[in-house]
This record gives C-alpha cells, sequence and structure tokens, in this order.
C-alpha cells in the first residue's frame, strides 16, 4: 500500500485550495470561522508557509493525506509538540467528504502516531473531537485512541466555544 500521509509541501497550495473551496460546506461544523481569503491559493500558500516554519521550530509536523491515486484528499498535522517531561503533541485531521468512509484517515492516523513514537519519540499523542462527530471519535477508536475526559468549551468551532472529547495513545499501548 503507499503510503497515506506526506510532509506538506508549498506546492500543495493549489490542491489544498480546491479541497477547501470544495468542502467548506462540509467542515464547516468542525472548523474554525475561516476569512474568504483562506479558501484561495495564496490563502493556502500562506497556511502552508505558516505551517513550515512550525515544523522548523520543532513545534508541529504538518502532512497532507493522500488517496489510493496519491492525490491530496485531506490534512493531519501532529502540532502543540512538548518536549522535556511531557514528550507530548496534539493531533487533528480532515478529509474532503469524497475520500470518507475508505479507511483512509484511520490509515493516516496510525502513520502519523507510529512517526510521533519512533522518529519524534514521543510518549503521548492527543486528539479532541466534537462531542457529535461520531465518524472522527470512530476512527481514534479504531487507531487504538482511549477517551480520557470531556473538555468543556475547548476550543471555538463554528463561531462559538464547544465541547470535545479528549482521547489519547501512549506510546506501548497496543492498537486495539
Amino acid at each position: 500500500m503507499a503510503p497515506r500521509i506526506r510532509l506538506i509541501q508549498p506546492t500543495d497550495d493549489i490542491a489544498l485550495a480546491d479541497l477547501h473551496a470544495r468542502n467548506r460546506e462540509f467542515l464547516a461544523p468542525w472548523d474554525p470561522l475561516r476569512p474568504d481569503e483562506y479558501f484561495t491559493v495564496a490563502g493556502q500558500r500562506t497556511d502552508i508557509d505558516a505551517a513550515l516554519a512550525r515544523h522548523r521550530a520543532g513545534e508541529a509536523v504538518p502532512f497532507v493525506v493522500l488517496d489510493d491515486d496519491g492525490e491530496v484528499a485531506g490534512r493531519l498535522t501532529l502540532s502543540a509538540i512538548v518536549r522535556g517531561a511531557f514528550q507530548s503533541c496534539s493531533m487533528g485531521y480532515w478529509l474532503s467528504q469524497d475520500r470518507t468512509g475508505r479507511g483512509y484517515a484511520t490509515q493516516a492516523v496510525n502513520a502519523a502516531v507510529d512517526l510521533a513514537f519512533t522518529e519524534l519519540a514521543l510518549h503521548r499523542v492527543q486528539a479532541a473531537t466534537l462531542v457529535s462527530n461520531s465518524a472522527s471519535q470512530n476512527v481514534l477508536s479504531r487507531a487504538g485512541f482511549e477517551r480520557i475526559g470531556l473538555a468543556p468549551r475547548y476550543l471555538r468551532i463554528a463561531g462559538r466555544w464547544q465541547d470535545h472529547l479528549l482521547f489519547q495513545r501512549v506510546s506501548g499501548d497496543a492498537p486495539t
């Protein structure tokens, strides 16, 4: 099977602008409010440049998720990488609506977690989902994450502070 993720590249700006524009309504319930500029090639180039700057600083690893043809199907980012005694990061991801339900998200999450535990030598990966996002919760469950709690008013999504379920996977824990 082809790799499901790869490090984002500046040349992904066109594909990501297209995906965001086509999936704007689909992703809106799960995303923060975004300015119109975000959905353009220039907006995606700005976002990619910022993501790669965080990567160079050791704070994040921004990936694109690939479909079976090697085409960009979404994004996955390991962010808020903390070293020292914590050795942890957060993970977020999304897929284009036409690529959901094919196992791409689960494969991408597994690949990112493997990289986090091996190359990055992290101890823990955390992810959060809106309480109503059962599809993402199922992805995390299939990837061996365990639910660890509820975070009230955790993130400002779709214009309002919303509760999130928190999940984690700890290095050495076998996927279930």
